[in-house]
């Protein structure tokens, strides 16, 4: 089969999709181009179908670091585990496709991209997603619908499609939408924040601009996607016939769990914490096969479980449908309880445990000096680059009650991790020149544990005296709808999370949102649904930062909380600081206790330390060296004679300490007429010594001896 070749210029992209050229063993591939990007993409299936009702789909997207002609930094000079920006664009490839498989489709795929050659002005992350997309489309697996994805930036005022990496680099907003047709099926979005002439600004999106920009985006899609589909579809391979999981829901059993169970499941809903109410399912399912042994029917547990839990998800969605009643008797638009306390640890710099309903993160913040900064690599950029706001979220099994071992934090850690720090840094100040990091400690987990890391993470950041422009507060929005009629739902828990067809995450200050993140358990979400969901998420967010503001307000601060001290010097008094190969400083830092960063240019001067008096005893004795006259060097005369001192003796020379206190230099070559192989048998360190100034020029002297020009 020869090699096709497709190109498709469409929303500032031109791509090049070459099919059957690689990888022709596997269910799908293509060699996708753009720029001098290049990427091949991979599907695989797995025939023989999992029992359990999922879709057991694995991305994996791989950068190689031959792909910008590097080796691999490190012992070990091969590709290892994956980095953060792979595992993250992964999931947003998951994310991304899940949706496009059939219903009942449970058979193992597994997705490849790997990027084999890197462009430092492509954008990797929709790349990846069209390369997996067309791979997937084109497949035997069978799939007829395609995805498209746009980001969206600015570059002033302006609104721009898919920016270079360059122009994302300056732009305000960034906003990634994946849809098929006029839906959209994913969605992440960050701002930036920014100088302006009043001071810091996070640059905040209202929810009604927002949406404006998301339906641009989904326009952008919609013309993509359907190109994409026309274009594909001959290349698209013979779709393999495959059984679909039916829901096997005994109608008897169904009825009779209706009839006879229906206080007892309702009474199971009730019980919010995920470990209560499986405890009570489990009960239910054991009455239900001892009914079943006693009557002389056959009772498999599989499938008492699988109709229990069908006719669970079925109670939960009509009583939010039909009769606006959550399980735990909410509003649809109403928060959970919360409860906020602020620096409970004492040695810590700062701290938050919040808590909302049966969710509670406890979230610290340490604060260190640059060099603390976590450094990483991006195969679009040249040098190391550096992460000066870390946020770390650990999710351990006993926060909904799992006896599971602790081990390397997996790609749902880093994702709500990722979420919580694109939501805070637009608040960071500009110019905190430090770094910190953020640990969220998730002791109890029923829904939306992601959003309440960014509000505790918020309040230890206050907590740690860092003054952020504005607390954030997020909000886990959920929605239930049977095609006809939807409800959307604020402050979702696992339960609504579990059954219901939307997770949808939004965070943000008063101002406006900072952060986004959508998933649809459909095949798309409508423009009228999500402007719901984000003008109801407003409220929500808003109620939650009331409740914040005030909790602020009682912060007191930290014992542990290190001591800093900034101030300036004349920059000629830096290297009396440093002192003689670095001897000066070591010594302040060692008596003092303290960390010393220093500005040569302007003079800055910089004393960390964890015991205040310490960092004040060290700033006093640096002022105290620094506090002589600045020597202001003296115009010599040429051809004159000065009295000097020897002050140090090199291979090449003297250096004299001229009358002004400055040093000047007396080269070998200008001692004697007759060359001077060791200086050392002339002269000590201290000795006094005649020199004429042979030139002047700004502080360079030039010197020679009454020897020499005689």
């Amino acid at each position: 089969m020869s090699e096709k070749i497709i190109e498709i210029n469409i929303n500032n992209l031109e791509e090049k999709y070459a099919f059957d050229k690689v990888a022709k063993q596997a269910s799908g591939a293509v060699m996708y181009t753009q720029g001098k990007a290049v990427l091949i993409a991979a599907v695989a299936i797995d025939e023989k179908s999992v029992d359990e009702d999922f879709l057991p789909l694995t991305v994996q997207y791989i950068e190689k670091s031959y792909a910008a002609a590097k080796i691999p930094g490190g012992f070990i000079k091969r590709e290892t585990k994956p980095g953060d920006f792979e595992t993250l664009t992964s999931r947003i490839i998951d994310r991304s496709l899940r949706p496009l498989f059939p219903q009942g489709f449970h058979y193992p795929v597994t997705i490849t991209v790997t990027v084999v050659s890197a462009d430092e002005n492509v954008d990797l992350q929709v790349a990846a997603l069209h390369a997996a997309n067309a791979a997937l489309f084109v497949s035997d697996i069978p799939v007829s619908k395609s995805i498209a994805a746009v980001r969206v930036g600015t570059e002033g005022d302006e609104l721009v499609i898919n920016p270079t990496l360059t122009q994302q680099e300056k732009s305000e907003l960034d906003l990634l939408v994946v849809g098929s047709g006029s839906d959209a099926v994913m969605i992440e979005m960050r701002t930036l924040s920014s100088k302006t002439q009043e001071g810091q600004s996070a640059n905040e999106f209202s929810e009604e601009a927002l949406v404006d920009v998301i339906a641009m985006a989904l326009e952008s899609i919609e013309k993509a996607s359907t190109e994409f589909e026309v274009e594909f579809s001959p290349m698209a391979r013979e779709a393999l016939v495959l059984e679909m999981s039916e829901d096997k829901i005994d109608a008897t059993l169904y009825t009779m769990i209706e009839t006879k169970y229906s206080k007892e499941v309702e009474k199971a809903i009730a019980h919010m914490a995920k470990s209560e109410r499986s405890s009570e399912l489990k009960k239910i399912r054991a009455s239900i096969l001892e009914e079943l042994k006693n009557e002389g029917e056959e009772a498999d547990k599989g499938l008492v479980t699988k109709v229990l839990e069908r006719y669970k998800a079925t109670v939960v969605r009509a009583m939010i449908l039909d009769k606006n009643i959550r399980a735990d008797g909410r509003a649809l638009d109403e928060v959970r309880a919360i409860n906020i306390e602020t620096n409970l640890l004492p040695s810590v710099h700062g701290s938050c445990l919040f808590t909302r309903g049966q969710t509670q993160a406890l979230v610290t913040v340490t604060l260190g000096d640059k060099k603390d900064a976590q450094m990483y690599e991006l195969i679009t950029a040249q040098n190391s680059l550096s992460e000066k706001f870390m946020v770390h979220y650990n999710f351990p099994g006993y926060s909904v009650g799992e006896a599971k071992y602790i081990g390397a934090p997996g790609r749902r850690e880093l994702g709500h991790g990722n979420l919580g720090k694109r939501a805070m840094e637009p608040t960071l100040p500009l110019d905190y020149d430090g770094s910190i990091r953020m640990v969220s400690e998730i002791l109890e987990s029923n829904g939306s544990s992601s959003m309440a890391t960014i509000c505790g993470g918020s309040l230890a950041l206050r907590a740690a005296e860092i003054q952020t422009t504005a607390l954030v507060a997020g909000i886990a929005m959920g929605l239930v709808t049977d095609g006809s009629k939807y409800a959307v739902l604020t402050d979702i828990m696992g339960l609504e999370d579990h059954d219901g067809d939307m997770d949808f995450k939004v965070a943000g200050t008063a101002n406006g949102i900072t952060a986004l993140q959508m998933d649809i358990k459909l095949g798309g979400i409508e423009m009228a649904v999500l402007k719901d969901a984000l003008l109801q998420a407003s409220k929500g967010k808003n109620h939650i930062l009331e409740l914040m503001e005030e909790a602020a307000k009682e912060i007191q601060s930290s014992a542990a909380l290190p001591s800093t001290e900034n101030f300036s010097i004349h920059p000629s008094k830096i290297v009396d600081i440093i002192g003689k190969a670095g001897a000066t400083i070591r010594e302040i830092i060692e008596k003092f206790e303290v960390s010393i960063d220093l500005d040569r240019d302007v003079g800055g001067v910089k004393v960390s330390g964890g015991d205040k008096d310490k960092v004040a005893a060290a700033k006093a004795h640096i002022e105290g060296i620094a506090s002589t006259p600045v020597k202001k060097q003296m115009e010599y005369k040429v051809g004159e004679s000065y009295e000097g001192k020897v002050k140090r003796i090199v291979d090449f020379g003297l250096f004299v300490e001229m009358p002004d206190g400055f040093d000047a230099l007396l080269h070998v070559s200008k001692v004697a007429k007759e060359r001077v192989n060791n200086l050392s048998e002339r002269y000590d360190e201290g000795d006094a010594i005649t020199v004429v100034v042979m030139e002047q020029n700004g502080k360079k002297v030039e010197l020679a001896t009454p020897e020499f020009l005689a």
